[in-house]
């Protein structure tokens, strides 16, 4: 009825929107729509519907911010005061930001209303409480910002009354989204990408022929060429063709490719219409997350931590012939790097992060260790032993790994740490080096690695991908100043220095002559002539 007032052609996916809020009765839902598919409007609609069957239900529309929240309840208000079978449920004097109907029941808490996700609803009762678009760009930059935003969500659970129910409608912006968080926990969702079926070709180079991996839809393919102004949708016979489950072009298209099929409003996104969101689209997660959504960040990942090559072995140093040699595996270890980035464990403060970096001969580099190191900076007893904080796991590392030098980072609390880890290692044979830096902390983060990232030979171990190392790699924005970055920081100061040469063996107590492991074609007497 609305839609005929409105003047509307209902689509299959509104129905298909409608028909699953009024029939999914789980106390926690997800509705994730693509972008522009009016999934707000339909909502609006069905709340005015829940009023019309149940005046005495309460509502609660939390979205990013007041204005965002008030235009749910706006769009309420208007059908309520304009729709046939609810005439009389409200006048003209009903606020727009909150209301009650006129046989509401409950005059402590408005029939509807709408609150910023920030905002203070301490005290407030809801049957229901719907989270309209919710994780939006300026909330989801930082890890923090994003805790905040699911504290308020949390809040929440104690302003539904037994039996009130929460709904989630939007598009993730971000790889740990709400949405899929909500849905991972048991809720139930009806998720409509754009597109059913979509296969993507990365840099296809001179590939001409694509396997479509799907049986395509009556609608047929949509083939996507390209991102941001350089897009294109293509036309079949006139740029491919279709032949035994293939798209066929005669001349390579050499970049990123998507065939899809299955539109869910092929009469609202035609092919115009998706050429025009594809060229507005800045990256490929962009499109990904707004239309197909995937849970990606919109801005393109800097340091995709995908990119890391996992490894479970630990080095192992043993002696051959009179020669000492150490051993990733079955890779020769010709060098290492070993970087820590003190901190005293203030509440503003990073972690105090310490990275170990080998390298092999091949110039392949291994990430042993992300360690977060805690406690005092270090404990002596009475004569002067060294018992515990900070160096005391250092020195443990350091006997672990043979480590032959530790560069320390001078910046902030570190300028006093040199000295103090001198006398920790002592006896170790590890030396100490400082290090300065005057380089914004985040370039060189991106210096130290895009371009191992890229070109595939930065490896990791296990212990690195499971900790935090990992989140900081994929929630790395070059353009926010504050953020968790601590083990990238160490990471990176490890990778772009000169690798270190393990020449010796540490700690060993007999005091024998260190061994040299490193490759080499051993001494030669040579005669020169000078004459």
């Amino acid at each position: 009825m609305w839609a005929k007032v409105q003047g509307w052609v209902v689509p299959e996916l509104h129905l298909r929107i409608c028909e699953w809020l009024e029939q999914c009765a789980d106390r926690v839902r997800v509705l994730m729509v693509f972008r522009g598919a009016a999934k707000s409007t339909i909502m609006g609609v069905y709340k005015a519907w829940r009023l019309y069957r149940d005046q005495s239900v309460r509502s609660q529309v939390w979205a990013a911010d007041d204005n965002l929240a008030t235009k749910m309840t706006r769009h309420v208000r208007h059908i309520l005061l304009t729709h046939e079978l609810c005439r009389g449920m409200l006048d003209n004097t009903a606020g727009v930001k909150q209301f009650w109907t006129a046989e509401a029941t409950d005059l402590r808490n408005p029939s509807m209303a709408g609150n910023g996700i920030l905002s203070n609803a301490t005290g407030s009762r809801a049957d229901d409480v719907d989270f309209d678009d919710i994780e939006v760009p300026k909330n989801i930059k930082t890890v923090e910002a994003r805790e905040a935003v699911r504290a308020r969500i949390a809040e929440t659970t104690h302003i539904l009354v037994p039996g009130g129910r929460k709904t989630f409608i939007g598009t993730p912006h971000t790889h740990n989204s709400i949405y899929e968080e909500q849905i991972a926990g048991g809720a139930s969702a009806l998720k409509i990408p754009l597109f059913r079926f979509s296969t993507r070709f990365e840099n296809p180079g001179t590939q001409k022929r694509f396997t479509i991996g799907f049986t395509p839809e009556p609608d047929g393919l949509t083939v996507i060429m390209g991102i941001g102004k350089f897009a294109r949708v293509l036309r079949e016979r006139t740029d491919y063709r279709v032949a035994n489950g293939q798209v066929i072009f005669d001349k390579a298209p050499g970049i990123t490719l998507d065939i899809c099929s299955g539109s869910a409003w092929p009469a609202y996104f035609d092919r115009a219409e998706v050429q025009f969101k594809r060229r507005e689209c800045k990256t490929f997660n962009e499109w990904d997350s707004q239309y197909q959504l995937h849970s990606k960040p919109l801005i393109q990942v800097r340091l995709n931590p995908d990119r890391l090559r996992c490894y479970v072995q630990a080095p192992l140093v043993r002696e051959t012939n009179g020669q000492i040699a150490m051993f990733l595996g079955s890779v020769p270890i010709v060098g290492a790097v070993a970087w820590w980035d003190c901190s005293l464990g203030k509440i503003t403060s990073d972690a105090s992060a310490f990275c170990l970096v080998l390298t092999d001969e091949k110039g392949n580099l291994y990430w042993q260790l992300a360690e977060g190191l805690t406690g005092e900076l270090a404990e002596f007893d009475d004569k002067g032993t060294l018992t515990g904080g900070q160096c005391h796991q250092i020195r443990q590392f350091v006997q672990d790994y043979q480590i032959p030098a530790i560069d320390v980072e001078t910046n902030g609390p570190g300028g006093f740490v040199p000295p103090i880890l001198r006398r920790a290692l002592k006896g170790t044979g590890c030396g100490v080096r400082e290090q300065w830096s005057t380089l914004d902390k985040r370039k060189r983060i991106l210096d130290g690695f895009e371009a191992p990232l890229s070109m595939r030979f930065l490896w990791a171990h296990q212990s690195v991908i499971d900790g935090p190392a990992w989140n900081q790699m994929r929630d790395f924005n070059p353009s926010v100043r504050e953020q968790p970055d601590d083990y990238l920081d160490a990471g990176a100061g490890a990778i772009t220095q000169t690798p270190v040469r393990i020449g010796r063996i540490v700690w060993i107590a007999t005091g024998t002559p260190k061994k040299d492991w490193r490759p080499s074609s051993g001494v030669h007497e040579v005669t020169l002539d000078v004459s």
